[in-house]
């Protein structure tokens, strides 16, 4: 019987040790959910706060910018040597080239002496054909108003022979297109009046007080041609090309040209 006793008393003690226990444990628990609702509570309370962020802007990488040249024509390269020509001849001035003619020759400026060409070549020797040469008073550029070039009218189609034919409407109306070349530019002429004349010096006027003195000039130099085309605009400069002719005693044959501007 003693033996039943402890028996029963230790199971009594398991028993109260379980319920120790487990209070203990229930009241650990409840304080730790005491805590966990008190800080709860306290976070709830908190104000809110806003946080400001700096937007971040990435700018795109480029490639550095590189300075560009602005474009530039070519150097003008005239069609002719003209530093041989003029280790040749100094007074070489420019060339004149009509197309279905002979005419193809280098033009001389001799500004002291009109007729120094007349019976001189251009290898400096005296020749009855001469040389393709400018007047004197003009401007060796040819940038004046008037720029008069005078040749020969040689028997077998040399020299300024060929000026002739412009005196034909037909050969003039062709044939109104040729260039003057110099060291620094191309002169693109247009044929506009071809007849003989007395060899009256006015075709040598160089000089004119005025742009209206010169437009009159030229109205009545090319008024006395029946197909005379007349410019629209003013007239900047005026090219007269002269040689002899036989219509008349002491007659001349005269070539008038303006430039064409090129776009």
């Amino acid at each position: 019987m003693e033996g039943n006793s402890k028996k029963e008393t230790s199971r009594k003690n398991q028993v109260i040790l379980v319920i120790v226990l487990l209070a203990a444990a229930l009241i650990g628990g409840l304080a730790v959910l005491k805590s966990w609702k008190a800080d709860t509570q306290e976070l709830a309370e908190m104000p809110e706060t806003e946080t400001e962020t700096e937007a971040i802007h990435i700018e795109p990488e480029t490639e550095p910018e590189t300075e560009t040249e602005p474009e530039t024509e070519p150097p003008y390269v005239p069609p002719v040597d003209f530093e041989a020509l003029r280790e040749q001849n100094p007074d070489t001035v420019g060339w004149i080239r009509i197309p279905d003619t002979m005419i193809d020759y280098p033009i001389v400026h001799d500004p002291e002496d009109n007729e120094h060409y007349l019976h001189t070549d251009f290898d400096g020797n005296k020749s009855v054909y001469g040389a393709i040469y400018l007047d004197c008073d003009s401007e060796p550029d040819f940038s004046g108003r008037n720029n008069p070039i005078y040749g020969h009218h040689m028997k077998d189609g040399s020299m300024f022979k060929g000026l002739e034919y412009f005196k034909k409407e037909d050969y003039f109306k062709e044939h109104q297109y040729f260039e003057i070349y110099t060291p620094k530019r191309t002169i693109h002429l247009k044929a506009v009046a071809c007849y003989y004349s007395s060899a009256s010096g006015i075709v040598r006027q160089t000089q004119f007080s005025s742009q209206e003195a010169f437009d009159e000039w030229v109205k009545a130099r090319l008024e006395k041609c029946s197909f005379a085309e007349m410019p629209e605009e003013p007239v900047e400069s005026m090219f007269v090309l002269v040689t002899c002719s036989y219509e008349m005693p002491d007659a001349r044959t005269l070539l008038f040209a303006v430039e064409e501007r090129q776009d």
